[in-house]
Order: structure tokens, then sequence, then C-alpha cells
């Protein structure tokens, strides 16, 4: 299977663990990842609030590139597959884009990460590749607010309670908790400008994920999984509580379960400690 790849900024950034275990995911699973050439920023997350019409712009860009390869465009980032949603739905309806003389046909999808792998490449297909059983793990699975609403936008098929993530970490036999939080926002567009609220949020996903029964958070989005692995401490220091709730992509747990050697190293990138929960469930 091949399929076009846009790894967007924080990818190649500060979210390198998430592109290192995605990639070594889709070479197990068979999947041939064509990184898209001279792709450029899509312009989240700030574009769309100077200018509606250039960040159309410089997301269409890169659906250009797309368009004319004709595979399907599978993209990690939350945002960057809003912003590039948002484009193809304007470019196909005939809108103005401005400095793009192309004529968009669009006779490709754009997949997010946790549904390509789970619709697209399959669980029978998951499930064949578990070398180790991620059963006593607890996970709870956060999608995060930009993956699937709006729905006019993102065309999820369930909004309210996406399930991709959550079936593959079944399918890698994980206890996986049911909740009523993963589509909250964290507030990690908002941590620079409104901290002492964005830290609110985030208190409030670490105290439902823990009486949900959970025992670490798995994410799909690189901006939900640094404001998450990184706000802990900070909340320790406001009001001396201590959560030490490991983030994982949920692709460093496919990795894990797979066998793959790199996964521990990219989970050692994280901020606040993975690595022990997981040598407690005889993982590592």
């Amino acid at each position: 299977m091949k399929v076009s790849y846009y790894p967007g900024c924080s990818l190649e950034g500060t979210a390198i663990d998430y592109n290192e275990s995605l990639i070594a995911v889709a070479k197990t699973l068979g999947v041939d990842l064509e990184e898209l050439p001279d792709w450029s920023c899509c312009g989240s997350s700030s574009a769309h609030a100077l200018n509606d019409k250039l960040s159309v712009s410089l997301a269409g860009r890169n659906l250009i590139i797309a368009d004319k390869i004709g595979q399907d465009l599978m993209v990690p980032c939350a945002s960057c597959f809003q912003r590039l949603k948002f484009a193809d739905k304007a470019m196909k309806s005939g809108d103005q884009v401005e400095g793009l003389n192309y004529t968009y046909a669009g006779n490709f999808n754009i997949r997010h990460s946790g549904d390509f792998f789970w619709e697209d490449v399959g669980g029978k297909i998951i499930a064949k590749k578990v070398k180790k059983s991620l059963e006593g793990l607890n996970p709870v699975c956060y999608y995060g607010c930009l993956t699937t609403r709006p729905r006019k936008i993102t065309d999820a098929k369930n909004p309210e309670d996406p399930q991709s993530v959550d079936e593959i970490m079944k399918t890698l036999g994980a206890n996986v908790k049911n909740w009523s939080y993963k589509t909250d926002c964290c507030g990690g567009n908002i941590m620079l400008t409104h901290p002492d609220l964005a830290r609110r949020l985030v208190k409030i996903i670490f105290d439902k994920a823990l009486e949900a029964g959970a025992d670490c958070i798995v994410v799909s989005c690189p901006l939900c999984q640094s404001n998450l692995d990184t706000r802990q401490k900070e909340i320790f220091k406001e009001d001396k509580t201590t959560y030490d709730i490991p983030i994982y992509y949920f692709t460093e747990l496919m990795g894990l379960s797979f066998g793959d050697q790199s996964a521990e190293t990219c989970v050692r990138k994280h901020f606040t400690e993975g690595v022990l929960l997981l040598k407690q469930k005889g993982l590592l």
C-alpha cells in the first residue's frame, strides 16, 4: 500500500518521536509512506486568524502537490489535518484561492493517522503483527478537539466518540478504559496566551483519566501530547497535585507491541516518565 505523507512542521521538530514511531509502524504494516515532495507549512495554527484567504493558500499549495500525485494523503498532526481538510473543501467549492493558479480536482482522501491505520490498513493486518500483547496496560485514548470537529470539515463518522485509536489499542491487547473526555480541548492553543485556563483544562483531563481507572493516556496529536506531557510539573508547582501520567503516542505503543526496538527510544524523549510503567507491566 502506498500513501502520500504530510508530516507537517511539528513532526520534524518537537514531535520527532511521533514521526519516528509512525514511520517504523508503517514499515512493519507494509505501508509505503511517500513524503510529499517540497511540502511547506500549512499555516496552522495562526494563519487563519490573520487572513482567511491566504491561510487556504498555505494549505492549498500542499494539496496541489498531493493532487498531482493522486494518492491518498495521510496526516498525523491534528492541526495540520484540520487545515488541510478546510482548504480541500474551500478549493472544491470553487472559492478563489490567492496565488494558486491551478484547477484542483481533489480526487484523493485526506486521512488522519489513527483513522488511516485502523480503517485503511485494518485490524486484521495489525493483529497479525502483534508480537507482544499490551495486556495489563490501562489507557484512555485522547483525540483532542481537531481531528473530529467540526464534522462538516473533518467528515468524522462519530465526532463525539471516535473509536479508531481505541480499537487499535484493543487489538494490541490493552485494557482500554471508557471515558467521556476523549475529545475535550486540552487548551494547547491558548497555553501561551492564557496559561492558567489551559492548565485547568489539562487538570480536568488528568482527573477524569484517573477517575476512569487509566494508568496512561494515548494520543494522536503532537500538540495534545506536548501539552499533557509538559504541564504536569507546572500543575504540581501550582497546587501540589502529583499526576506522573505517561502520555504515549499510539504509534509508540503499536511499535512496542510489534517488537520494534526503537519504541523505547521514542518514549524516553518524553518529559513525563513513561518507561517505568511499561517495565512494571512487563512490556519492556
